[in-house]
């Protein structure tokens, strides 16, 4: 029976996640995380608050997947009990050689097997009590749309570069089975929260059957330690953005702590869409890739993962002791054997192998009645997309050839689609001299690595048992897949070039054997190195390294939905108390008073970009008060900020980051740049039109000291490709020029040196202190990268002597977000909020003096 926590499936897959209802919990340790001040379920009794540090002296692994590494058999008569068993052949169990040894591991997933709802207590009982696994069950209704549904129809054809063109090729997307995936996501959320010890565990997920489970968690416990691997392909952004439940799952996998890929082509289509998608864009830093995401830093990881190499030669004895590879080489005597083992799939192109093999045959002809390829296909895993129609067309290319080049006593093709047992997979890798894989697409494929290590064969000692003399061994794969880029010896090909494949799998079993020996060591060398110990080892690594300062930091939810991620900021960072800056304020005797403009108090998506009647009057009311300096302190140009701060007489303008500067409407413009020759314009706005030119949506801002490219409005990626080969440009062009190349938020800035933000400040302090009036009081707005320049200056300014030590300081940045300010405020809407309380609690005579002096005659 389902719990109350899953009727609703329309509010779960719209993000509105119900709150869970109690549940009996055979199973200890539910802990908090300290500080945890953001849970946004509805029960708050629910919520996991506890201050109390765990008892745990060691760290534990909850590895989640879609099915546990469990092998499970019952009586004949289905009277007697369920036995279960070690699937040894998992990669989830192997993993666990890479892991330390005193690291308690638990399983989360569901089993092959459907277990009667009257026993799966005692099931879930049994797998906790003897091998540290906690099942997931399944309802059949969700069962079905989750796996076969969501997961086989949508997901994989589409990782695969499937598109549904018509209802015919895949379906459309079907709302219900995007539901019943976040509703399985849910309840395997569900089993890992009976387990979880936050304080303690990591956690890794594995794979795009729970791409949505990170959201779960992260929304439960805000600093748990989370790892996520994909196992399967990653496609482009052109293909991944067709997906309309696109941005809820990028954002999902966002709420991981190191999101883990097979190759570097895999990490670029998913950093490139959550660039074009979300606006996110990643560093490289000492090789390592991160995504900053509201204050986290999200680590990016590519690693192959490898075989385990202690279980293939445990297969290796039993094979020989079987006979199993003596019995093939008989069966098979006089004739060179090229292999393929596949799953059933309709991206693993073994149609495409069989036209290969029937090439070949055609174009050499010595190898009609010497060259057999045997074919092993395993069982579908899931009633996916056209699979029996592929079935079909694989059996009838299979016969039409072996009818057209079969002889008595020979088939060109041998064909197994029967199960068969891991110790005659093996036996069939000893023996083969050349493997062939072409699948369209696929994730990783292990094959070759397995085929490599049995064509080894065993330690010297062991020889005896298998091969011996000179190891080696050949390999025809597609380079659409996984493992090609490890495999630099192997012949890689287009698997729907037919005739190439042909012409590949020639060259392979003609090639001399010392040729074949050297690429064997090669191969050897690698995947002896890089097994699934060394992989499971890195990723372990690498999410402690970036798990690192989970504690350090504050954290809290925010958002709804899978819009839900968590902001994590510097202890000391901490929202503006209007309260406490009136107070600081109040009794100041002399201020300084620094506003940016735009995205500090003018909205940055606002049409209209002069300054509101009422942003001009809370102005005024402060330039008004003896005891203010007061400045706008802007990136744009002084004919602007003079037209639109007409009415404010007594408002210093900095314009242009600080080249020019004006203490009041009285006064002269100064140039606070350190040089007035702007010959070198004349350099480098030849060289942005060209780039103008060629990138469309971009543009030119001409300024009096600066110029500035900017590509907002244009595509992205290339955007920033030029913007990286613009800047280069640049730096060149202009080496011996007094002025500084800076790239920004969608612009490349070129600018005299020293014009910044920073300097203005420093100026204006010093200013005020050389004419006796430093400051007391300090208040410091500012929304981008360049006013970090003024929080800097503030943070050292008393160290450096141009701030009193006794000096109230508020360095506020507009929205949560990393910054070198110790406050923030939310919007520009509070900011002018905020700066109206503190016009009214200036003395009420200088406002009223300041509104007759504006008032007309």
């Amino acid at each position: 029976m389902m719990s109350r926590s899953y009727t609703n499936l329309l509010d779960l897959a719209s993000g509105n996640f119900p709150a869970m209802g109690r549940e009996r919990k055979r199973l200890p340790k539910i802990m908090s995380v300290p500080g945890n001040i953001a849970e946004l379920d509805d029960d708050q009794t629910q919520s996991v608050m506890s201050d109390i540090p765990s008892s745990v002296s060691f760290d534990r692994m909850i590895i989640v997947a879609n099915q546990l590494p469990l092998r499970a058999t019952r009586a004949s008569d289905n009277k007697g009990g369920w036995s279960f068993s070690w699937n040894e052949d998992s990669l989830l169990l192997q993993l666990k050689d890479g892991l330390p040894e005193d690291m308690e591991v638990f399983y989360v997933g569901s089993l092959k097997v459907s277990i009667d709802p009257g026993e799966q207590d005692d099931v879930s009982q049994l797998l906790l009590e003897k091998f540290r696994c906690v099942p997931t069950f399944l309802p059949p209704d969700i069962l079905a749309k989750f796996y076969d549904g969501f997961c086989k129809r949508h997901l994989w054809p589409l990782f695969h570069y499937m598109l549904p063109f018509s209802a015919e090729q895949g379906g459309r997307f079907d709302r219900s089975l995007w539901e019943a995936y976040v509703s399985a996501n849910k309840l395997f959320f569900q089993k890992v929260v009976e387990v979880i010890n936050p304080d303690e565990d990591y956690i890794w997920i594995h794979d795009y059957h729970l791409m949505v489970l990170p959201t779960f968690l992260r929304r439960r416990f805000n600093r748990v330690r989370m790892g996520f691997f994909l196992h399967s392909s990653f496609p482009s952004s052109e293909i991944y953005r067709t997906l309309p439940v696109r941005e809820e799952i990028l954002k999902a996998l966002l709420n991981s702590d190191l999101i883990g890929f097979h190759t570097f082509d895999y990490a670029r289509h998913f950093l490139s869409c959550c660039s074009r998608m979300l606006g996110l864009e990643y560093q490289s830093k000492r090789g390592y890739i991160g995504l900053e995401y509201y204050g986290r830093i999200i680590g990016i990881k590519i690693m192959p993962v490898g075989v385990h190499m202690g279980r293939i030669a445990s297969v290796m004895r039993q094979t020989d002791e079987e006979g199993k590879i003596a019995e093939l080489r008989h069966r098979f005597e006089g004739k060179t054997v090229l292999l393929g083992v596949d799953d059933l799939d309709i991206f693993k192109g073994i149609d495409l192998k069989f036209l290969a093999m029937e090439q070949m045959l055609k174009q050499h002809p010595k190898w009609k009645g010497k060259a057999v390829l045997v074919q092993i296909v395993n069982p579908a895993r899931g009633r996916g997309v056209n699979i029996d129609e592929i079935n079909v067309e694989i059996q009838e290319s299979c016969k039409r050839i072996n009818e057209e080049f079969g002889q008595p006593g020979y088939q060109p093709i041998v064909f197994i689609d029967s199960p068969i047992s891991v110790s005659e997979k093996v036996a069939y890798y000893n023996i083969a001299e050349c493997v062939v894989v072409t699948a369209m697409r696929d994730g990783m494929n292990l094959t070759p690595y397995d085929y490599i290590a049995c064509r080894q064969g065993l330690s010297d000692s062991e020889a005896h048992l298998t091969s011996t003399g000179p190891k080696k061994s050949m390999l025809v794969i597609s380079e659409f897949i996984g493992c090609s880029p490890s495999l630099s010896g192997a012949i890689r090909v287009n698997p729907w070039n037919t005739e190439a494949t042909g012409e590949a799998m020639n060259e392979a079993i003609s090639m001399v054997d010392s040729e074949k020996e050297l690429r064997h060591e090669k191969h050897y060398r690698y995947v002896m190195r890089h097994d699934v110990a060394y992989w499971a080892r890195s990723f372990l690594q690498d999410m402690g390294r970036i798990c690192a300062d989970h504690f350090r930091k504050r954290c809290w939810g925010i958002g709804f939905s899978f819009g839900f991620r968590v902001v994590a900021l510097d202890p000391n960072f901490r929202k503006l108390s209007i309260a406490a800056i009136i107070s600081a304020y109040t009794r100041a005797k002399t201020r300084a008073i620094l506003l940016d403009y735009d995205g500090t108090v003018m909205p940055q998506n606002s049409i209209l970009k002069s300054p509101s009647q009422e942003v001009v009057k809370i102005l005024n009311t402060l330039c008004a008060d003896p005891r203010n300096t007061v400045f706008i302190v802007s990136g744009r140009t002084r004919d602007s900020l003079s037209s639109w701060f007409s009415p404010c007489k007594k408002l210093g303008i900095a314009a242009e980051h600080g080249y020019f500067l004006r203490w009041s409407q009285k006064d002269d413009w100064e140039v606070c740049g350190q040089s007035s020759d702007f010959e070198w314009m004349h350099v480098a706005e030849p060289v942005m039109k060209l780039y103008t030119e060629a990138t469309d949506g971009s543009s030119i801002e001409i300024k009096e000291s600066a110029l500035v490219w900017q590509y907002r409005d244009a595509d992205l990626s290339f955007g920033s490709a030029q913007a990286k080969e613009m800047l280069d440009h640049l730096e060149n062009v202009l080496a011996n020029e007094p002025v500084s190349v800076k790239s920004g938020q969608f612009i490349v800035e070129v600018k005299p040196q020293g014009a910044t933000k920073g300097f203005v400040a420093e100026k204006i302090f010093t200013s005020m202190a050389e004419s006796g009036k430093q400051a007391e009081f300090i208040l410091c707005i500012g929304d981008d990268r360049s006013d970090e320049d003024m929080f800097e200056i503030i943070g050292n300014a008393v160290s450096r002597n141009i701030l009193s030590s006794k000096t109230v300081v508020f360095a506020c940045t507009v929205g949560q977000k990393p910054s070198k300010a110790t406050y923030y405020l939310d919007d520009p809407a509070e900011v002018i909020s905020m700066l109206d309380s503190l016009a009214e609690a200036s003395h009420p005579s200088f406002s009223s003096d300041e509104e007759k002096e504006e008032s007309p005659s």
